[in-house]
């Protein structure tokens, strides 16, 4: 990758660690080697879903790994803040079977409209438990469905910044090395967008040109946002990496999934230094699909192939994702966001058909 827009900051910080592992995605992240597989050759994943059509792409996901006879097991948890209202109990079993199992994956959980900002949304605990300090959504064209961009890959900050749900506490007290501007900024994960507000975006870029001195092989550029939304628009193929934060990180990921024909196809996952969760990488929970059969599977499958890499599973992981970028380029089998009527059944059942032709790898 030669481009870099805003780009990895943070003196003595998470994010010089995830500069310091070149070798793959997951070891540039920084995260944690693959927990151990049991006795019996298989791992455990937990798996987090609820609301939207969060249950549908997992049950999808589950029936292409019981086809594959994926080395896998789920511990599977419902939570909805908004159907059900889930206890803070459930939460924290779910927390739980996260930290013992270190790998999970999650789907859409809303938070519900009477929501008065305290630290009580599910999303925000999970990922503030976890410490999931860096998610990456990878924006790709897929064989056989051009669209206006070919790769592109968005890291975002999302513990901190205007999603922290931290902004009007600290009107009470003091926390050294925090500027308050509507928003928290720390030391830890910070750029220079000094022209816009200078205290609290101005650590962004001070700290990013300093590491990026560490790498002088890579193009290394900073935008502010709105020219940011509008270079995606015009010319997207100019960037290659976007590290961004927390709220303008949860903008850039939609449009760029319009870049690429929408959420249905764009995976992600995100990592702390001891965690990893695979997610979709445009979190909406399409709603009005519930029951429909008619949800794209597309993101979560190839967000599940990202997890088997993770585990050091090669094979099956090239496995899953050549058997659906596979039908996607065959172009016989599209759900409705891709232009096509299958239905979600369809494509699941063709993917399975297409884990026959597995690679030699």
């Amino acid at each position: 990758m030669n481009n870099v827009g805003y780009g990895l900051t943070g003196t003595g910080s998470r994010w010089q660690q995830l500069a310091a592992r070149p070798h793959s995605m997951t070891a540039c992240l920084g995260v944690p080697e693959a927990p151990t597989a049991r006795a019996d050759a298989t791992f455990t994943v937990t798996v987090v879903s609820r609301d939207g059509v969060g249950p549908e792409l997992m049950t999808a996901v589950k029936e292409v790994f019981k086809a594959a006879d994926l080395p896998v097991e789920f511990e599977e948890f419902h939570l909805s803040e908004v159907q059900h209202m889930d206890s803070n109990e459930k939460l924290q079993q779910a927390l739980a079977s996260m930290k013992t199992n270190r790998v999970a994956m999650k789907g859409k959980i809303n938070t519900p409209v009477e929501f008065k900002g305290e630290l009580a949304g599910f999303e925000m605990k999970i990922r503030r438990r976890l410490d999931l300090f860096a998610n990456v959504v990878h924006v790709n064209s897929l064989p056989g469905y051009s669209t206006r961009h070919n790769n592109l890959v968005i890291i975002r900050e999302q513990t901190e910044g205007e999603y922290s749900y931290l902004d009007h506490e600290i009107h009470h007290i003091f926390v050294p090395g925090v500027i308050e501007c509507l928003k928290i900024i720390t030391r830890e994960f910070a750029f220079d967008y000094a022209n816009i507000m200078n205290l609290a975006d101005g650590l962004f870029l001070q700290f990013c040109a300093e590491v990026a001195e560490l790498y002088p092989k890579i193009k290394y550029n900073n935008l502010i946002i709105d020219n940011c939304c509008m270079q995606l628009v015009l010319n997207p193929y100019q960037f290659d990496v976007l590290v961004i934060p927390n709220l303008y990180g949860n903008i850039i990921d939609n449009l760029a999934a319009g870049l690429v024909d929408g959420e249905g196809v764009v995976p992600g996952e995100s990592y702390s230094a001891e965690y990893a969760v695979f997610e979709t990488g445009a979190r909406h929970p399409f709603a009005q699909a519930v029951g429909r059969n008619i949800g794209n599977p597309t993101a979560m499958l190839l967000s599940t192939a990202n997890m088997l890499h993770h585990l050091n599973l090669e094979y099956h992981c090239n496995m899953l994702s050549d058997a659906v970028r596979r039908v996607i380029k065959q172009g016989k089998m599209r759900t409705r966001d891709l232009g096509g009527y299958s239905t979600t059944g369809d494509f699941v059942q063709v993917v399975v058909g297409n884990l026959r032709h597995r690679p030699a790898y």
